[in-house]
């Protein structure tokens, strides 16, 4: 397919996005390791997107992430360290801003077999992270750069964040990411598309919980009736949540940390579990029948429960501002000769928790690719020419127009 309705000024955009050394610089941020839990390959990671990043005008910085407690199989809470986040602001007074986010970390940690880069075949880059997503984080930075190359306007300012702990469910972020929503006049988020290029829409919620169940121990053989058990506390539990899911959210009990010698009754146990609720209503009821199941589990067996855990990720439903931008972004693509897509998905990124704050957000801006969170994960190279020029050109019309939810341009 042609191009079309592209003004001389938007070519020149156009070219100045695609010309970036967006593989070189995906071919040198995946030979990081920067897994969730790799604090000093996490470190580097922002040191060298500090680096790069710098190009644009703004004030940079590497900000501590909040606080973050997790439960230990022995039912302990403690601190959980994280890596730093980047954050750039570029003219935060401009009446419309704009917010884009990724993330620098990977599901692989440091000891993870998958480490190394290969050619699958010419344009098929096989590594870890190379999709998702150190590809978009490249991207991204082709369009900004192109942008400040072309429309350095007062009229237009946008924040970047980069998280480090996205794929851990970004809770020592998402008070920054909320803070950096506010006032936006729309997000992207530079997940991967499909290797077609089909972007995310509505989007699933998601919570994660660890349920610590406290009995009391005793002899197996001499005096069980004295004992409570955790375990048999916690798989009731299980049996009761799971079997109350499904109408509108899922429940995936995970695992059960605990027991101990087959001669003692268990008196402590730890449930992990998984909820994906489809829409905020869910999410309550959801809520509702976590609160209604352990009240009940600790009456029948006599034990006591903490929760420990929430919703970090809400629903994203697709609501007219987003099928507003989404539009846009369709229409910027049709221009480029790419027919842009989306369907619904019950995976979970930093555009739920954009979304939950009142922007509309397309999450999926980044590169094509697929096999993500796996060792066959793949980046479709000439998906980084092209999806540069995507988010430029819908950056470059958001900014003339500027976009207002609640008005499409023509």
């Amino acid at each position: 397919m042609g191009m079309t309705h592209l003004s001389p000024e938007e070519q020149r955009l156009l070219d100045h996005a695609a010309a970036a050394p967006m593989l070189d610089q995906v071919q040198r941020w995946a030979a990081i390791n920067s897994g969730s839990r790799n604090l000093p390959g996490l470190a580097q990671m922002a040191s060298l997107l500090a680096d790069a990043f710098s190009v644009l005008p703004g004030d940079l910085l590497l900000v501590d992430p909040a606080p973050v407690e997790n439960v230990t199989p022995e039912g302990r809470v403690q601190p959980l360290a994280h890596g730093q986040h980047l954050l750039l602001s570029v003219r935060p007074d401009a009446p419309h801003r704009l917010l884009l986010t990724g993330h620098m970390d990977t599901v692989f940690p440091a000891d993870h077999p998958f480490q190394t880069q290969r050619w699958l075949e010419p344009g098929v880059l096989n590594g870890p992270g190379v999709a998702d997503m150190k590809g978009g984080i490249a991207v991204m930075l082709a369009a900004l750069a192109a942008m400040e190359a072309c429309d350095a306007s007062d009229a237009w300012g946008y924040d970047v964040v980069i998280n480090s702990d996205e794929e851990v469910g970004s809770a020592s972020s998402a008070a920054l990411l909320r803070a950096r929503a506010a006032g936006k006049i729309a997000a992207f988020t530079y997940e991967p598309a499909l290797p077609d290029g089909t972007l995310a829409g509505a989007r699933a919620g998601s919570g994660n919980f660890s349920i610590i169940v406290t009995g009391r121990s005793a002899h197996a053989g001499r005096n069980p009736e004295e004992g409570r058990n955790a375990l048999l506390a916690a798989a009731d539990l299980a049996l009761r949540l799971k079997a109350a899911s499904g109408a509108g959210f899922s429940c995936n009990p995970a695992k059960i940390d605990g027991g101990g010698p087959n001669n003692v009754v268990p008196d402590h146990a730890v449930l992990r579990v998984n909820f994906r609720p489809r829409t905020p209503a869910d999410e309550q009821a959801a809520r509702a029948l976590i609160d209604g199941a352990m009240a009940d589990v600790a009456r029948d067996h006599d034990v006591t429960l903490h929760l420990h855990g929430g919703f970090g990720r809400p629903p994203k439903p697709m609501d007219a501002k987003a099928e507003r931008l989404f539009g846009l972004v369709r229409q910027c693509g049709a221009d480029l000769g790419l027919p842009i897509g989306w369907r619904d998905t019950g995976g979970v990124c930093d555009g739920n928790n954009i979304a939950a704050c009142g922007v509309p957000v397309v999450d999926t801006m980044g590169v094509r690719g697929g096999s993500i969170h796996s060792d066959a994960e793949f980046l479709l190279t000439d998906s980084l020419a092209e999806r540069a020029r995507l988010s430029a050109l819908a950056l470059w019309r958001i900014a003339r127009g500027p976009f207002q939810p609640g008005q499409e341009r023509g």
